[in-house]
Parts: C-alpha cells; structure tokens; sequence
C-alpha cells in the first residue's frame, strides 16, 4: 500500500511540472536587443485568460508611459496596469480566440500563445492578420 501511495504522489508530481500552465509573470522581451521591456501578469477570468502590464521596464519609455497610439477609452491610458491580452480561450495546448494590443502602435491582432514544448517557461505569444504573424518569446519570472 505504500508503495503505491509513494508511486501516486511521484506520478502527481512530474504531471504538475509537465502541465504547467500560462498564469504568472513574464518578461517581455525585445528580440533585438535583449532588453527586457515588461512585465506582463497572465491570469484566468471565467474560463478566458488575459494579461495586464504590471511595469514598463524600457529604459527608454518615458516614467510614466501611455498608450498614445490607442483609440478609444484607451487612449492615453497609463500603459501600467493595461490589460492587453483579452479573451484567449484553452484549447488544448495553445490559448487562442483572442487579442493582444501592442501599446507601442495602439494596434490589436489576433493572438494564441502556448508554452515551449522544450521549455514550459517559454511562453510563445503570437499576434497575427490573417496569415501575417508575428512571434515573440517571454520569459516566466520566477
């Protein structure tokens, strides 16, 4: 019988560090120059999943940054604290059917993301038209 306790609580174990999911804090991350840019918190809301920027971290976004480029009651808003990925829906192993605004343009696309299969603290986050994509890596903070 303890084997068995033992062997359940082994198998528990590895399927959560197998099955992490999208929620937390990441680093958003400017491919070229490797600075990272953010930190971007993804949480779950009746069942959809959403990310809010919880701090610019660019060296050369002004102390107080805003989202000039946005429309609408976005316009102008304090880019801390944005929710800019809304209504992603799980799917398996990717989160889609929604959007992610880039604050820099003031633009929304369509987006999905999942975890690296190799790396679940790689989060792929891919905002697209259409068939024009774009793919960036964050990284969880831990």
């Amino acid at each position: 019988m303890r084997l068995l306790i033992t062997v359940a609580f082994i198998f528990i174990a590895f399927a959560k560090a197998y099955s992490q999911d999208i929620t937390g804090v990441w680093k958003t991350v400017d491919e070229e120059s490797g600075i990272v840019k953010s930190h971007v918190e993804i949480f779950e809301n009746d069942g959809k999943y959403y990310g809010k920027v919880l701090k610019v971290l660019d060296p050369e976004a002004p102390e107080k940054p805003l989202c000039i480029s946005c429309d609408g009651d976005l316009k102008d808003a304090p880019i801390e604290g944005l929710v800019i990925i809304n209504d992603l829906e799980a799917k398996d192993k990717v989160y889609k059917n929604g959007t992610v605004l880039d604050p820099e343009n003031g633009k929304s696309y369509d987006c999905k993301i999942w975890l690296n299969e190799d790396n679940p603290d790689l989060l792929m986050v891919r905002g697209y038209i259409l068939f024009l994509y774009r793919t960036q890596t964050w990284v969880r903070l831990k």
